[in-house]
């Protein structure tokens, strides 16, 4: 028989656009997997989708599964025979349920065991009776939100409205929530009509006569067609937003272009403010002239045709123009009231309950940015307007238009630290405080946005911690795990000599003297660093690094951590040196040996040969080139200091008994590969890395 087409549509009450895009990932990876699961081979699968319909057309599908042959497995030899070697009722048992008799079965080694088989014929069913279990793959979608509706008990994105189910030109019989399938569709809510499907083919073309476009590629390339050419004839440059685009996208069902105007008096808003009420509330693409500076025009995107366009532009210039007055009236009240006053209602802001007001927030952060400023040894000057653009970071969270624009917070702080005279760069580290806004987003550019940054970051993650808010799986609602890695990423762009776990601990200090009832001592320091360490695996895997390498550079601590990526990188290639095995089989030797004890300090008098001595001088001597190397994170020299031990560490293991029967020998010893040890670890624990010989 010939191959055919299928379509499944489900049609929907309007969704929300940021549904879709993961429900047509779903719906493509679900259908694939079914069709393979059934056996039924197919040319493609194509998912299209619209706020009102999803719908999944499956190109050339055979009309039956293959017929096979399959092998069945039965009971174990020694339970299959008696006795008397004949076959026991449970082995005709077997053999009757799967059609087939006793001299059928033949015999296979399982483990060490023997059993029985049958082979059996198993016929391939037709398509047309298995479609209908498509039903298990639409109600597998899995949605940001769901609801029900009616009395049913099903739970869904939003309310099912109708099912088309073709199978070429007949309808494949399925019900959902009470809504049964058939070959009938319907267009555009307003503009459209019920539809006949005659066959998967047809579907498209038949509802772009009802003014929906079901391909979202189309519709994507209409939209952008559309604001090309309102770019080309009348000389401007509109930047298209690739996420709002995508979001406008899956608005409307049939996109129609347009353009409006407002006043060119509104353009003295700052830009930020033009941009947010535009893109964010409106949806609307800003308009800029070839330098990037805005003008007083936008564009929206219709659900629906071009039929009076005109009065649709006017609508929406009207909102527009209503937001953007709004917008005008908080900027001149936030301007007329004085930092000072605005700070004040920080102290009656919960910023969280454990945790006291935003105000605690602040003073928190401002001791924190003290303390990193003195950490990493930054001049008087900067640390001083870094403290005061901490001290003053959150002022513009009680202004009018963060009130409204939410989107903003830092971005109008800048704005209006400048207005009231604070220094350029307090003003910048105020708006660099959030940033980056994403795991691998711009960083602070000044030293004093760094500083805010980090201790704003270490106040949120380390307070959140300390009262239980930890991060769970793919659960992460105050986004630690990517102000972690922020934290981390900031370190690495800076030259400051200090390490991870100096400013966690410190902030932890902060966060105890603050004696908080909800705070115990000493009962998550650890899982703080450990937390740090995940997210610092994390960004050296991104790097290339191989997880052994990782494991081994953060086996004690992350430490300095432009240091641990410069060693990380520097193991990484020596990995694959064929010099590198007899080094680190030295210093493993070292490492393994020196966990049997511990130092307990090292006396000369008792060394017994002259290997003993030559490593204990060679550690005296090469111990200050090291630590000299490492502070300058001088990754390859530090290690190149460690690997000159590996033939006198040889020749110590060769003539010297560690474990000598003599305990005051056997502990020296000991005391010596401690230290030893302790050098060693303080670059890597290169006893996890593994050796990986280039053929």
């Amino acid at each position: 028989m010939q191959n055919k087409d299928v379509l499944f549509e489900i049609g929907l009450e309007e969704m929300p656009a940021r549904f879709l895009p993961g429900t047509i990932e779903q719906l493509e990876t679900k259908t694939t997997a079914w069709l393979n699961e059934l056996g039924l081979s197919f040319e493609k699968v194509l998912v299209h989708a619209t706020p009102r319909r999803v719908a999944v057309t499956i190109l050339s599908l055979s009309d039956k599964q293959p017929d096979i042959e399959e092998e069945v497995k039965g009971p174990a030899l020694r339970i299959a025979k008696d006795e008397a070697g004949q076959w026991s009722k449970a082995a005709q048992g077997f053999t009757r349920g799967q059609g087939a008799t006793v001299e059928d079965i033949f015999t296979k080694d399982v483990d060490g065991t023997e059993y029985i088989y049958v082979k059996k014929f198993v016929k391939g069913q037709h398509a047309a009776d298995l479609l209908p279990s498509f039903k298990d793959v639409l109600l597998s979608l899995h949605f940001p939100k769901n609801m029900r509706w009616g009395s049913g008990n099903l739970r869904y994105a939003r309310p099912i409205r109708w099912i088309v189910a073709l199978y070429d030109e007949s309808v494949i019989p399925m019900e959902i929530a009470g809504t049964e399938s058939s070959n009938l569709t319907y267009g555009h809510r307003f503009l459209g009509k019920t539809a006949t499907i005659d066959n998967p083919a047809a579907y498209a073309s038949v509802l772009e006569e009802q003014f929906v476009i079901v391909d979202q590629k189309k519709r994507q390339q209409m939209i952008i067609d559309g604001i090309r050419q309102l770019e080309t004839a009348n000389g401007w440059h509109i930047p298209i937003d690739e996420d709002l685009l995508e979001e406008v996208l899956y608005l409307v069902e049939y996109p129609t272009v347009f353009h409006g105007d407002f006043a060119a008096s509104f353009l003295d808003l700052p830009q930020e403010v033009l941009i947010t009420s535009m893109k964010e509330h409106q949806r609307y693409f800003p308009v800029t002239d070839p330098s990037g500076q805005l003008l007083p025009h936008f564009i929206g995107v219709r659900n629906g045709n071009s039929d009076h366009l005109e009065n649709v532009a006017r609508g929406n210039e009207k909102v527009l123009r209503a937001r953007l007055q709004d917008a005008e009236f908080f900027f001149a009240e936030d301007k007329a009231q004085p930092i000072e006053k605005a700070q004040e209602k920080l102290a009656k802001m919960v910023y969280q309950v454990e945790l006291g007001t935003l105000q605690d927030k602040v003073d928190r952060v401002t001791k924190i940015a003290k303390m990193i400023s003195e950490a990493a040894a930054i001049d008087k000057e900067t640390a001083a307007r870094a403290e005061r653009a901490a001290s003053i970071a959150k002022f513009d969270l009680v202004t009018n238009m963060v009130n409204e624009f939410t989107e903003l917070q830092g971005i109008m702080g800048e704005k209006y630290a400048r207005h009231f005279g604070e220094a350029d760069s307090v003003a910048q580290a105020i708006r660099e405080q959030y940033m980056p806004l994403s795991s691998h987003g711009a960083l602070p550019e000044s030293v004093e946005g760094t500083i805010v940054s980090i201790a704003d970051k270490l106040d949120t993650i380390v307070g959140s911690m300390v009262i239980g808010n930890v991060p769970t799986g793919s659960q992460d609602p105050y986004g630690l795990r990517r102000q972690a890695i922020g934290i981390i990423q900031m370190l690495l762009k800076t030259d400051w000599q200090i390490t991870v776990e100096e400013i966690v601990d410190r902030t932890v200090k902060l966060f105890e003297q603050q004696a908080l009832p909800t705070v115990e001592k000493n009962t998550y320091t650890e899982d703080i660093r450990n937390f740090f360490k995940q997210r610092a695996s994390q960004l050296l895997k991104e790097e290339g690094i191989s997880h052994d390498v990782v494991e081994a550079v953060l086996s004690v601590q992350i430490g300095n951590y432009p240091y641990t990526l410069a060693k990380a990188k520097t193991l990484q290639v020596l990995r694959q040196d064929e010099n590198f095995k007899p080094v680190q089989e030295a210093l493993g030797r070292v490492i393994n040996l020196a966990k049997k004890g511990a130092d307990q300090g090292v006396e000369e008098a008792l060394f017994e040969n002259e290997y003993e001595k030559q490593l204990y001088s060679m550690l005296n001597q090469n111990k200050t080139a090291y630590m000299e190397a490492a502070s300058n994170r001088q990754a390859k020299e530090a290690l190149d200091t460690l690997a000159a031990f590996a033939d006198t560490i040889h020749a110590f293991f060769d003539h010297t008994m560690v474990m000598a029967e003599d305990e005051k020998l056997k502990t020296n010893r000991l005391s010596l590969l401690n230290q030893l040890a302790a050098l060693i670890l303080s670059y890597a624990d290169v006893t996890k890395v593994q050796w990986k010989q280039v053929q």
